[in-house]
């Protein structure tokens, strides 16, 4: 019995003494990760740009919530399905002149979306693939694969966007970013589904969709943001030359109804010239003059104007005859509690030289290849070429959008739009198209005997769209 008490007494004793262990270690753990009581608390920074709903904004309408979210990923999913029927009747079914509309007259998907948002502590992975029409058309904009090896059109061209992030607490937050990202110069989204229009006028659709680099985007408040870029170039997986591209975006958003957008960029952009230097400089303010909710009538209505300049110096060329110009404006209205939608607008641009001129698709023609026409035999280079890109070659367009949208719910928009484009020179599909009988033949762009492509200087179009993003 006494040896029974002795045990028991010892084992208390042990007992207590890990408790007391354990006790303090677990006020000396909460002591390291909470402040003192008596310290002042450091209130959380205002999430950026979380005052307001600014979904009415171009190029920013979304779901208000995802239902598949969970804590760590936000998933998204995109469907862009279109009908485009052209007046001109191309017989090969092909639009000239736009990063959005590609073929005529029959039904296509413009982008099949897949990806989403993993974010945990400090540290964010953002993924959206590009199948469809996108896949083959957006790579084809872009020059620079043809410099070097390793086919970098093909290594990205199921790619939209891919970045990661790394989050700082600083101020109101600074994203440490790095891989393919959106550019949104131009003002329009790179998707259609978040956008007031389905086709953008030139100043959006010639001006770049994304970068391929690394950029800083720092919130003093939760008004501003501050966003520079260092990137491979203007919309290009490659370099054009020996030098990167660099940027600014600054955008500020004062209140729930206003938003001023500006981006500036400065890189060597042609092909083979290192010499040439690019300078363009992107200005947008949005406003929403007027709000009722719940209104029958006229719910929302908004505006947009964007302004954009720039140039082109050396290498053969001087910013007297190698620059751009051009404007967009739009006003949208929204009736029946948003479910209807009415916008009307465009712009006008002008580029001599054409650096920013998408290249007709002339038998198969890319940014790379241009189309040439036939050799000639004392000096073995061409002649002429289907559609020339030189220093000073006059390019004035412009055109209109008239758009209709039903959105049922904020994850579909059924959309019919009516576009005129119109240039000063022969630019889009005419009823003989750009492609050779028989289909393509020869290397991309190059000439063929006794083919001449039909290109006019207007166009008429109307696109229905069926646009889901959940």
């Amino acid at each position: 019995m006494k040896m029974f008490g002795l045990v028991f007494f010892l084992l208390m004793s042990f007992g207590l003494q890990v408790l007391a262990q354990e006790s303090s270690t677990r006020v000396s753990q909460s002591e390291a990760r909470l402040p003192a009581q008596e310290a002042p608390s450091k209130p959380a920074a205002a999430v950026p740009f979380a005052f307001g709903d600014f979904t009415w904004a171009p190029a920013s309408y979304a779901p208000l919530e995802t239902p598949l979210a969970t804590k760590y990923f936000v998933p998204e999913i995109r469907l862009d399905s279109t009908y485009h029927y052209s007046f001109n009747n191309p017989v090969d079914n092909t639009i000239s002149g736009s990063s959005e509309v590609f073929r005529a007259n029959e039904f296509q998907i413009t982008q099949i979306g897949v990806g989403g948002d993993v974010n945990y502590q400090n540290v964010g992975f953002r993924l959206m693939t590009q199948f469809g029409m996108y896949s083959t058309t957006t790579p084809r904009n872009d020059a620079s694969p043809s410099r070097g090896q390793w086919d970098l059109a093909d290594a990205y061209r199921y790619i939209s966007e891919s970045y990661a992030t790394y989050h700082l607490d600083v101020d109101n937050g600074i994203n440490v970013q790095a891989g393919i990202f959106m550019s949104y110069i131009g003002l329009w989204s790179y998707y259609n589904f978040d956008n007031w229009t389905y086709q953008p006028s030139y100043v959006s659709s010639n001006t770049p969709w994304f970068f391929n680099g690394v950029r800083v985007q720092y919130f003093p408040s939760d008004k501003l943001k501050i966003e520079p870029w260092l990137i491979n170039g203007w919309q290009s997986y490659g370099e054009f030359n020996k030098s990167p591209g660099v940027g600014l975006q600054v955008l500020w958003k004062p209140t729930v109804n206003l938003e001023v957008l500006g981006n500036q960029y400065y890189g060597t952009d042609t092909l083979g010239t290192p010499n040439r230097r690019r300078v363009h400089t992107d200005d947008s303010i949005m406003y929403r003059y007027f709000l009722r909710d719940g209104s029958h009538g006229i719910s929302q209505a908004a505006a947009s104007l964007t302004l954009d300049a720039g140039c082109e110096n050396g290498g053969g060329v001087a910013c007297n005859n190698q620059y751009f110009l051009g404007f967009m404006a739009y006003n949208r209205l929204w009736f029946d509690r948003n479910l209807f939608g009415l916008t009307f607008g465009g712009g006008a641009i002008t580029n001599p030289g054409r650096y920013l001129v998408l290249m007709p698709p002339i038998n198969g023609a890319t940014a790379s290849s241009g189309a040439s026409g036939p050799a000639n035999a004392a000096t073995g280079t061409p002649a002429y070429s289907y559609f020339t890109e030189n220093p000073g070659d006059p390019f004035n367009a412009w055109d209109i959008q008239l758009t209709g949208d039903y959105m049922p719910t904020r994850n579909v928009t059924f959309r019919l739009e009516y576009t005129y484009r119109s240039a000063s020179v022969p630019y889009f599909s005419g009823p003989g198209g750009v492609t050779p009988q028989g289909g393509n033949q020869g290397s991309p762009g190059s000439y063929v005997q006794g083919f001449v492509p039909d290109l006019q200087e207007a166009e008429h179009r109307i696109t229905a769209a069926m646009m889901v993003r959940l």
